[in-house]
């Protein structure tokens, strides 16, 4: 198809002139001096035999060292817990509460939060017979747990009901019974035991947040809690709402009421007539129950029809306003720190 192209074109695919040929500057190598140079095979036989060489030594690559560094300090910590878990003994603690059955264990206090502020917030369930908030030895820093001994057992298990997830100075407690004294085989998170699952293994086992695991929600404990005060608030406003359409369709229900007493008199005083002339009533009364029948079924559409509209009314608002806008009537959503976990 090529020679059907214009001139211009066909000059484009003309072959450029052959690559002129130069003689090499030196020798080739079958042409240069070999100085008397041989083959190695005169020096075979001087070769060692195979069936002597030694087998070769296998280094320890750098995978495997690490494996055997990690194992062997896995090793050692099994055996210091071990020897640990024979000496801890719950019962001989003198710091400790008196009695364990009338004891709360509350947990991610706040740092700042003192003994005096624990008292306060925990004697609304009843007396407080002693407050052990516990501290770091070598620092004297709290740790964000403390033992609270109530004088009742039942004041114990009211705060064990009520407390859970209660704000002390932005923080939410979680509390829960003494585990120590009462169950058997307990051990405490420092030598393997404990609830939770912040201290499980590596960073693909354990959870981000402490306190209670939700299957419910993966997110942060501040995204849940703003979530759950985000639909708590929106259903009071759904309430409030639904309280107020309820009033305004009682309101006009009333004349409606009115309405059909008055057309049943109407019916009364059109029956009695109809027997004092001798006429039949039975036909007039099945076509006034199938006029009545037909109104309620009108009145229960609209009502269908109002209440969809209202619905689909309140879903605009809401995708209009977005995930984290404020919601209705100017209500903000308190913006909590981020927590500090030890």
């Amino acid at each position: 198809m090529t020679q059907y192209l214009p001139p211009n074109l066909l000059a484009l695919f003309a072959p450029r002139d052959p690559i002129p040929y130069l003689p090499p500057v030196d020798k080739l190598t079958w042409e240069k001096p070999t100085d008397g140079y041989s083959g190695v095979a005169s020096f075979i036989t001087r070769f060692e035999d195979p069936k002597d060489t030694p087998p070769p030594t296998r280094v320890e690559t750098r995978e495997e060292r690490l494996e055997r560094k990690r194992r062997e300090k896995a090793e050692q910590m099994q055996y210091k817990l071990e020897q640990e878990i024979a000496l801890w003994d719950p019962h001989n603690n003198e710091a400790a509460t008196s009695d364990p059955y009338k004891s709360l264990f509350v947990s991610r206090i706040n740092y700042d939060t003192s003994e005096s502020k624990l008292r306060r917030e925990f004697e609304i369930y009843g007396p407080i017979k002693k407050i052990v908030m516990i501290h770091n030895v070598k620092t004297g820093k709290p740790r964000g747990y403390a033992f609270i001994e109530y004088e009742h057992e039942r004041d114990m298990h009211s705060a064990y009901k009520h407390a859970d997830g209660k704000k002390i100075d932005n923080r939410r407690v979680l509390v829960d019974v003494e585990r120590a004294r009462t169950v058997k085989g307990w051990l405490p998170r420092r030598l393997g035991g404990g609830l939770g699952g912040t201290r499980r293994g590596g960073p693909d086992v354990n959870i981000k947040h402490s306190g209670r695991e939700d299957d419910r929600r993966r997110g942060s404990g501040r995204d849940e809690e703003r979530i759950l005060d985000r639909d708590r608030d929106r259903s009071d406003r759904e309430r409030d709402r639904e309280r107020r359409h309820s009033r305004s369709r009682e309101r006009e229900r009333e004349p409606r009421e009115r309405r059909r007493r008055s057309r049943s008199r109407d019916r009364k005083r059109r029956r009695s007539r109809s027997r004092e002339r001798g006429g039949m009533p039975e036909e007039g009364d099945e076509r006034e129950k199938r006029r009545h029948r037909s109104r309620s079924r009108d009145r229960k559409r609209r009502s269908k029809s109002r209440e969809r509209k209202h619905r689909r009314d309140r879903d605009r608002e809401r995708r209009e306003r977005g995930p984290g806008e404020e919601g209705e009537e100017g209500i903000k959503i308190k913006q909590e720190p981020e927590d500090d976990y030890p």
